[in-house]
């Protein structure tokens, strides 16, 4: 038996991080990425410690590396039989920030300097009570947060979740309208067609067609969601 869950996320504050950088402008798409929600929601700390009771391994509030370890933190979660999806924008509207900054090479170098020269730079974001929708799909029971924080900012979002129906297992061809990872789908389908979404750290894809095994809903129209999927990673 399979369980989905639908989940709404609304920002309560502006949401930034860098999906691309053109020259002095730092672009946030209205994509959330399906790492980043997995850190977001407390899964990745749940997964840890359903192997060990180390502290250390936590990442919440803190991380003592800048080295990331998806592979590592994500592999529990296929364990326990639970995935996340990308979150697409069901509503949206952004804001542009410019922030100034002055040379410091003489404060982090020791450099005499008797210049100061001022630089400057445009940071694209999503805007408070933008929405956005994702999936949630695990073979047990489980409790999301209400509430939680995400980006450079650690900006606060509202998170609404909406059990579905038992869903039927089809297979065929079929289009996935929402964001997925094309590295979690290739492995159990046959992906045709898509639009890429360009983001670190694995572009998503879009508009998908596909053939293989997925669930349909009875009372729900147009909602197709690959079957089988899991994180998997580069080699």
């Amino acid at each position: 038996m399979v369980l989905i869950y639908r989940c709404q996320l609304e920002l309560h504050d502006s949401l930034y991080f860098a999906t691309r950088e053109i020259g002095r402008l730092y672009e946030t798409e209205p994509v959330i990425h399906n790492y980043a929600l997995c850190y977001a929601l407390g899964l990745v700390d749940s997964a840890i410690y359903s192997t060990t009771v180390a502290e250390e391994h936590s990442y919440r509030y803190f991380c003592p590396e800048q080295v990331p370890k998806y592979e590592e933190h994500l592999t529990p979660l296929n364990e326990q039989g639970i995935y996340v999806t990308p979150a697409h924008s069901i509503g949206h509207s952004t804001i542009l920030n410019t922030w100034k900054y002055a040379n410091n090479n003489y404060h982090v170098e020791m450099e005499k300097t008797q210049k100061n020269i001022p630089s400057f730079g445009r940071a694209k974001e999503v805007a408070p009570e933008s929405q956005f929708e994702f999936f949630v799909i695990t073979k047990n029971e489980i409790k999301l947060p209400k509430w939680i924080r995400l980006g450079k900012w650690m900006s606060k979002a509202e998170v609404t979740v909406e059990k579905l129906p038992q869903p039927q297992t089809y297979e065929g061809i079929f289009t996935c309208k929402f964001p997925l990872n094309p590295l979690d789908v290739m492995f159990t389908n046959q992906v045709m067609s898509y639009d890429v979404v360009n983001m670190p750290p694995v572009s998503l894809i879009q508009n998908v067609q596909m053939r293989g095994q997925y669930y349909q809903f009875k009372d729900i129209q147009n909602l197709q969601i690959p079957a089988r999927i899991a994180y998997h990673f580069r080699s």
